[in-house]
């Protein structure tokens, strides 16, 4: 819910599009779709990598559908229970798409050990014929998904698991080709396996990065004791610095809170501001919370505003909870 804060408004409800939504529930009927298909193709040509495609298919749905139903979630406004509404669903939803992407390869490799040891027949033809559509329908979804923002986890996890299969479809046909030209079936199983390593590479940072977030760790491109010794040169009137805590809510979305003493007590509601707008012009923290340290012996506690703050139907309120 937007409010005053130290002279700068913000929201609490995401910034999710109408364009986001859309183009997520799109992508998933066009690879739920086609899913079916290259479970047939795989099961009628024999070929680990259409399998293993369309497992992948199968996780891609699966994220796709987690990322719509966390976008629909996510615009829920704040109340008095989820002060910061429903923005973390995306972030919970990025750290299932990277688990899911961690269990499709487990089972890539598990099958190609199978294969390897015992390799059955490869139908070239029918294989060839899935991977290329398989490879078109990637292609498509591809160029859905990057169509306009792309900095939210949960869109980035989507497109991950998107290339993955993208990756998958080119295996298949690199495997198919093969086939039919030296009749040499561990192609495909071989391949499989370095799709697999592909798709583990992409999933890595995904996960790295939805833990991080999940466990309130600070953004990467903002740490206490660089903030302290920039806002100490950068506002004037700053004795002190402490007990600065960082993390964020989304992978977009830092949150801060800290203690500054002034020079003088007097310019306690300037050093604060001026705190504040340096938080957000440096280091992109659009929402901080500052504390007074006093110098008149008394530790006290004062929020960034001590001034009314008004909601977004222009009631005006003594307070806000963070």
């Amino acid at each position: 819910m937007p409010h005053a804060h130290n002279g700068h408004d913000h929201s609490h409800t995401p910034t999710v599009t109408n364009a986001n939504e859309r183009k997520v529930l799109l992508s998933f009927f066009l690879i739920s779709g086609f899913m079916v298909v290259e479970v047939v193709g795989g099961l009628l040509s024999g070929s680990l990598a259409l399998l293993a495609d369309a497992g992948h298919m199968l996780t891609d749905s699966a994220a796709l559908a987690l990322a719509y139903a966390a976008f629909r979630a996510g615009r829920r406004v704040a109340d008095s229970r989820r002060t910061f509404g429903y923005l973390r669903l995306g972030v919970i939803a990025a750290f299932v798409n990277a688990l899911t992407l961690f269990g499709i390869v487990g089972w890539i490799f598990y099958e190609a050990v199978q294969r390897l040891r015992q390799p059955g027949e490869v139908l070239a033809g029918p294989m060839m014929m899935v991977a290329v559509a398989g490879l078109l329908i990637n292609i498509l979804v591809l160029w859905i998904m990057t169509r306009g923002e792309t900095r939210d986890v949960n869109i980035r996890g989507a497109i991950l698991h998107v290339m993955g299969d993208l990756l998958g479809s080119v295996g298949a046909i690199v495997a198919a080709i093969s086939i039919s030209i030296t009749g040499w079936t561990p192609i495909d199983p071989i391949l499989s396996v370095v799709v697999a390593a592909l798709i583990l590479r992409a999933a890595w940072p995904l996960m790295a990065e939805s833990v991080h977030i999940l466990l309130e760790g600070a953004p990467d491109h903002a740490a206490p004791d660089e903030i302290e010794q920039a806002l100490l040169a950068a506002v004037p009137d700053l004795a002190a610095v402490g007990h600065i805590h960082l993390w964020q809510i989304t992978s977009d979305r830092a949150m801060a809170t800290l203690t500054v003493r002034p020079a003088d007590d007097s310019k306690a509601k300037s050093v604060s501001r001026k705190v504040a707008d340096f938080l957000k012009s440096e280091f992109g923290i659009d929402h901080s919370t500052v504390a007074i340290d006093w110098n008149d012996g008394i530790r006290d506690r004062c929020s960034l505003n001590p001034a009314l703050a008004v909601h977004h139907h222009g009631h005006p309120h003594t307070g806000h909870a963070h």
